[in-house]
């Protein structure tokens, strides 16, 4: 038998005008942020950034449950530095990615491991998966 998801958290964003000069606010007050176009100087930030936070952020909590699994002590400088690139390719838009992660003081193979064990877990990893290209980095 296959047992029933259990929604642990559901995030809520009223989000208005789109990434040039629009504004997102959560249901909770929490999170109430600008957006403006990339590479312009108005004030603000875009859909990209908040990908790349959201799922560095998410990258680094899967790290922690996979070096648990593989017996390994978390590195307390773990980090993850999330470059999320928009294309445009003829007239079409898409997303590529790169996960740079550092696991100081694990061997490279180690933290190699570490890092492929939480790609399989992240719940962004897998949101992306066969959607768009994504390195994962050991840096």
């Amino acid at each position: 038998m296959t047992q029933a998801p259990k929604v642990l958290y559901t995030a809520q964003q009223h989000t208005t005008g789109g990434r040039d000069g629009g504004a997102s606010r959560s249901s909770d007050g929490r999170l109430d942020i600008k957006f403006s176009v990339p590479g312009t100087p108005a004030a603000g930030t875009n859909p990209e950034q908040l990908l790349a936070a959201g799922w560095s952020a998410c990258f680094i909590g899967a790290m922690g449950l996979a070096a648990r699994k593989l017996q390994v002590a978390m590195p307390a400088e773990a980090a993850v530095d999330a470059e999320i690139d928009l294309v445009l390719t003829g007239d079409a838009y898409s997303l590529q990615a790169r996960l740079n992660v550092s696991l100081p003081g694990l061997a490279h193979e180690v933290a190699r491991a570490v890092a492929d064990a939480a790609h399989q877990t992240c719940p962004y990893s897998k949101a992306t998966r066969g959607n768009i290209e994504v390195a994962i980095n050991i840096v």
